[in-house]
């Protein structure tokens, strides 16, 4: 009997120090068989054609070659149509929980005209959640991470982790932030994280852990990787991994925002981040006037815009969550509410030295992330002006005009701008009456404006906006391009509002 006890206390003893066990290895001739191929067009407005696994394999965009992994763009050819041709990756299986270890010698980033991208998400966005692993845009040096989630979770700024918080909330439209920002933690220490430099150190190791209670991400650069990790027995509490990147804790129950996540890779074009803030580069503005027009005629520049994969592993704890097995397909992409997007401030100091900004980035300096990939399909886009205000400014409102047969592709125009900027809501111009002027576009059918019983007269500006717009889409029963303008007195009261076709 008491042989049997002692045998049986040593099972239990060697269960709970077992650790994280390999559940699914992506290495090697696998890794392409266990993702899907995702060949929609970019929820976030890229310019970028995702092509299916037939296509990339016959104009080598991807390969694998002694164990290692290529995803690359295509580098020899002008781009047309919706853009130039790319992969975008998603796993058949999805997760809850884990440790996910990326062994990367190269990645796209520090490319003009890029938005490379590591990313897990949740089929139901974003109630189900996102997490941002690896992000960044154009010549951005030193990795963004981010979370984005439905209403109710946030991340505490006195976390230990060496990354510098650039907002707390991560619900998608969370009030005082850009919308879809979420949460979001800049590597603003570690040059080495990303981009041009992280591919001249000969790439790392990025592990993320999803727990009940938080979601920590480390990056190891070459020859400075843990040892148990190499040895292929990953450790996060054996001391040897040190400070995360990122934590994300705090005031969020874990497990009711994050859910069977499958993983991605993708590489995208300008869009709604990279687009964006071309103007505001110091180092890609001075390429070409657009960021479409450097990505369309300059194929030869993405000849660097690849991944290149030594391994992916998803691990699990014994005693913890395990898979959700294999969900056919990609992640759907459910309706959403428009989504405004303001102009992002600035992403790097105004210094260059080298081709590469003088000083790395900080909070303050670095765009948002501020642009989930999860699942807004709809085109849309917000700008403002002014100096100020929680995004501050970029010295003028954005006047945007629809291009004529393109409903995705606005032109934009600068327009002079009074006053400060509406903190934390882009900025927007301020006359000296007190109000706040903002202008959006965007692509809508009439079918987002529910029927509303109450006379015009009556109802809130909001309404009569939405009436406007409706009773106009009912007529013509098509996605049309309008411009939406918009006076609101200070302190939010009753105003104006008008729409104007365009």
């Amino acid at each position: 009997m008491l042989s049997r006890s002692l045998i049986a206390l040593a099972g239990l003893i060697s269960l709970s120090t077992a650790g994280y066990v390999l559940e699914d290895d992506y290495s090697g001739d696998q890794f392409f068989s266990m993702f899907d191929f995702f060949t929609d067009r970019d929820p976030t407005n890229g310019y970028v054609t995702y092509v299916d696994q037939t296509t990339a394999q016959s104009n080598n965009l991807i390969s694998t070659t002694n164990g290692s992994i290529y995803m690359g763009v295509d580098h020899s050819n002008v781009a047309s149509g919706l853009g130039r041709n790319s992969v975008r990756l998603t796993s058949t299986k999805s997760y809850t929980h884990g440790l996910i270890i990326l062994d990367l010698n190269h990645m796209p980033g520090g490319v003009c005209g890029t938005w490379p991208a590591f990313w897990t998400v949740g089929a139901n966005w974003p109630t189900t959640g996102e997490i941002d692993i690896i992000e960044g845009v154009n010549s951005q040096i030193g990795n963004s991470m981010a979370l984005h989630t439905g209403p109710g979770c946030s991340i505490s700024s006195s976390g230990d982790f060496s990354g510098q918080i650039s907002s707390t909330n991560c619900f998608v439209s969370a009030p005082g932030q850009a919308m879809n920002a979420g949460c979001q933690i800049l590597a603003t220490n570690d040059r080495a994280s990303y981009g041009t430099q992280f591919n001249q150190g000969q790439g790392g190791v990025f592990a993320t852990e999803w727990t009940s209670t938080a979601i920590n991400i480390w990056f190891f650069p070459r020859g400075s990787v843990p040892s148990d990790i190499a040895s292929g027995s990953p450790d996060p509490s054996s001391g040897s991994w040190g400070t995360p990147m990122s934590s994300f804790a705090g005031g969020c129950t874990i497990d009711n925002f994050f859910s069977n996540h499958q993983i991605v890779f993708d590489t995208t074009f300008c869009g709604d981040w990279a687009g964006s803030v071309w103007s505001t580069d110091p180092v890609c503005s001075s390429k070409a006037s657009t960021c479409e027009d450097f990505v369309q005629n300059n194929p030869s520049a993405f000849l660097d815009a690849y991944w290149s994969v030594n391994s992916l592993k998803v691990f699990q704890n014994p005693d913890g969550s395990s898979s959700n097995g294999t969900v056919p397909g990609s992640p759907p992409q459910p309706p959403l509410p428009p989504a405004s997007i303001p102009v992002p401030i600035p992403p790097y100091s105004s210094g260059v030295s080298d081709g590469w900004p003088a000083a790395a980035p900080t909070a303050s300096n670095v765009p948002t992330a501020g642009f989930s990939r999860g699942g807004n399909g709809r085109f849309t886009k917000t700008w403002g002006g002014g100096a100020g205000g929680g995004w501050g400014g970029v010295g003028a409102a954005a006047v945007a005009t629809a291009t004529a047969g393109d409903a995705s592709q606005p032109e934009i125009t600068s327009a002079p701008s009074t006053g400060a900027g509406a903190g934390g809501q882009g900025s927007f111009a301020d006359d000296s009456n007190g109000n706040v002027e903002y202008v959006t576009v965007t692509a809508m059918t009439y079918g987002d404006f529910p029927d509303q019983n109450q006379k015009r007269d009556a109802a809130p500006v909001e309404e009569k906006m939405k009436n406007q717009v409706r009773d106009h889409m009912q007529t013509h029963r098509q996605v049309h391009r309008h411009l939406f303008k918009h006076g609101i007195p200070a302190g939010w009261g009753s105003g104006s509002a008008e729409v104007v076709e365009k």
